[in-house]
C-alpha cells in the first residue's frame, strides 16, 4: 500500500489559503510577506519531490499549478512523477500537454484504489477541499507541515471542521527555525 502524504504551508490557525500569491484572496503571498527566508526550513520540499512516486491535486490546484510549474526549475521532478488529479468536471482536454502523464480521477473511492497499487508515496499538494475529503475518508497518512508564524483569519483551512471522532497524530520530524516557521511531520495513528 503506498503512502498518502499531504503536505502544506500552513498558517499557525490553519489557513492554507494562496500562499504563493493565487488571485482572489486578500493575504495572498502570505508565505513569503515579511517572513525571512531560512533555506534549511524548506529542505523538505527537496525531499518530498525525490521521495514522490506521484502526484495528487484537486482540479482547482491542478488549474493554478499546471500552466506554472512544468516550466519551473525547482519543481522539474514534479514533471516526470504520474500526476493524478480528482475531479468530476475535468475532461482530457482541460489538461496541460506538457506535464507528463496526468490521469483524472472521478472519486475518493478511486483515491483509495491508487494507494493500494504498487510504487512510491503519492504527495498532495493545496488542494484544501481534496485534503478535507481525503481527511475524513481516512485516506491520509501522513501530513508535512510548514507552520508560519501568521494568523490569517478567514480563508481555506486544511482540516475537515466535520464532527467525527478524534484522530490521533503522531509526531516524528520537527524542526524550529529563528524566522519562526515551525516544519511538522505527523503519522496518521490507526
Amino acid at each position: 500500500m503506498r503512502t498518502l502524504i499531504s503536505t502544506a504551508f500552513i498558517s499557525l490557525d490553519g489557513v492554507v489559503d494562496s500562499p504563493g500569491g493565487e488571485p482572489g484572496y486578500r493575504n495572498a503571498g502570505w508565505t513569503f510577506q515579511d517572513i525571512e527566508f531560512v533555506p534549511e526550513a524548506f529542505e523538505i520540499k527537496g525531499r518530498e519531490q525525490e521521495e514522490a512516486g506521484a502526484m495528487l491535486l484537486g482540479r482547482v490546484s491542478y488549474q493554478a499549478f499546471s500552466p506554472v510549474w512544468p516550466d519551473m526549475a525547482d519543481f522539474a521532478r514534479y514533471k516526470t512523477l504520474p500526476k493524478y488529479v480528482v475531479s468530476t468536471t475535468l475532461t482530457e482536454d482541460d489538461l496541460v500537454p506538457n506535464w507528463g502523464e496526468t490521469t483524472i480521477l472521478r472519486s475518493l473511492d478511486e483515491v483509495a484504489a491508487l494507494k493500494e497499487t504498487e510504487g512510491g508515496p503519492i504527495i498532495v499538494h493545496g488542494s484544501a477541499a481534496l485534503n478535507r475529503a481525503l481527511s475524513d475518508a481516512g485516506l491520509i497518512d501522513r501530513y508535512h507541515l510548514l507552520v508560519f508564524p501568521v494568523l490569517l483569519g478567514a480563508g481555506k483551512r486544511l482540516f475537515s471542521a466535520t464532527d467525527k471522532d478524534a484522530q490521533k497524530l503522531k509526531l516524528v520530524e520537527y524542526a524550529a527555525y529563528d524566522n519562526g516557521l515551525q516544519k511538522q511531520v505527523f503519522d496518521v495513528v490507526r
